[in-house]
């Protein structure tokens, strides 16, 4: 083989190399230049999703377009901002917030919500929960939901408190008696007491009331009484005392322990006894002698003591007469005297504040006599005549008489 065919073969294989890389070279070039037209027709938007900002250069044509190439799947309850179908222009700013499912428990009643909502007070009225003043919610209503996307409402009731005696209506949310306590800040002492278990339940209408319980020691001096003691005395008309000995107090000091009860006093103990002074006893003579009386023949008495003196003192009374047969009488007077057994004496009845008894007086209209009894009604300035009979009594009637003291 010559020369000439080898060179045509060789020069024939070069140009099919050259073209070949040619070609490489102008798909490569084509690729560069649509590469470069491609990014050159991509604009620029703001994508926020659920509060994390991304800047990004796409070719998508609207919102839907671009957040499935970001490989974010819209749901029913997602909030986009512009809405999917919105076009895609230089410096656009989208929003993609997703959905959670919020669960709000209204005390034993529970309700689910959808909502991109992230303060609480935005779910509640999302939600069209009602709320009251005394209400408490949990987050408070300022705050965003927690990560357990639950919120807590404990609706308010009204509970009457009784502390100490003073009533107060108030509003509480609580379910214990203890809790309730420690929410309205009630501080209990050592004695105080409930009258219900602290560990009870509050309702609607309850009435939880804490007693004020004091218990104080008080040491008191007090007085006490002398003790009287009486003695015969044969030298005294019957019916007549004698102070001998005045009596006295003495003095004792008392320790007591008081509990009160909302400041009033329910109970008071001794607790010891200690005498200061002892007190003097009081000792009364009484007198024993009775006074004989006797009827003369003219109808006159005459009195066993030998004072005649006409001297005395003088003054009018109301006087009545009575029998020893009256209703109630039992026939003996006040200092002894049997009127049945002698019926013709002359005995008066007097106050002996005014005629002492045992006194001899002369009474007008019914001569001598002796202040021997005394009557429940016979008081003051009144006498009361004993008669024999009642038809006496019944004439002598009710006048006013003088009447002199003998002694």
């Amino acid at each position: 083989m010559s020369n000439r065919p080898m060179e045509n073969l060789f020069f024939t294989s070069l140009r099919s190399k050259q073209i070949a890389v040619m070609a490489v070279v102008f798909t490569l070039f084509v690729s560069i230049i649509s590469l470069v037209l491609f990014e050159g027709s991509k604009k620029s938007v703001t994508l926020n999703v659920n509060g994390e900002q991304i800047d990004i250069k796409t070719n998508a044509h609207t919102v839907g377009q671009l957040l499935s190439s970001e490989e974010i799947e819209v749901a029913e309850h997602d909030k986009v901002t512009p809405s999917v179908n919105t076009p895609i222009e230089e410096g656009l700013s989208i929003s993609w917030e997703q959905a959670k499912l919020v669960e709000i428990q209204t005390d034993a009643e529970k309700e689910t919500l959808w909502t991109t909502e992230k303060k609480v007070r935005d779910i509640l009225e999302l939600a069209n929960v009602k709320l009251q003043k005394h209400d408490e919610v949990i987050p408070n209503l300022d705050a965003k939901i927690g990560k357990d996307n639950r919120i807590t409402i404990q609706k308010a009731f009204q509970v009457t408190l009784v502390d100490g005696g003073k009533e107060k209506q108030v509003w509480s949310t609580s379910t214990t008696v203890a809790d309730f306590l420690k929410r309205e800040n009630i501080q209990m002492d050592e004695h105080d007491r409930l009258n219900r278990k602290a560990d009870g339940m509050v309702k609607p209408g309850s009435v939880v009331e804490v007693v004020r319980v004091e218990k104080v020691t008080d040491v008191v001096e007090e007085p006490t009484n002398f003790a009287v003691v009486t003695q015969k005395d044969a030298q005294l008309l019957k019916g007549r005392e004698k102070v001998v000995q005045e009596g006295k107090k003495g003095t004792v000091e008392r320790k007591f322990e008081i509990v009160k009860e909302n400041g009033k006093e329910v109970s008071r103990t001794l607790l010891s006894e200690n005498v200061i002074e002892e007190p003097q006893k009081k000792i009364v003579s009484v007198g024993t002698r009775v006074m004989m009386a006797s009827a003369s023949t003219n109808g006159n008495s005459t009195v066993s003591r030998n004072n005649s003196s006409s001297s005395g003192k003088e003054f009018y009374v109301t006087a009545t007469a009575y029998t020893a047969y009256c209703n109630g009488c039992s026939g003996k007077t006040a200092t002894g005297l049997d009127l049945r057994a002698n019926p013709n004496l002359k005995v008066i009845a007097v106050d002996p504040n005014v005629i002492p008894l045992g006194s001899k007086v002369w009474v007008e209209g019914y001569g001598y006599a002796v202040a021997g009894d005394t009557g429940g009604a016979i008081k003051g300035k009144r006498i009361d005549l004993h008669v024999p009979t009642k038809s006496d009594a019944y004439k002598f009637g009710r006048r006013q008489v003088k009447v002199k003291v003998m002694n």
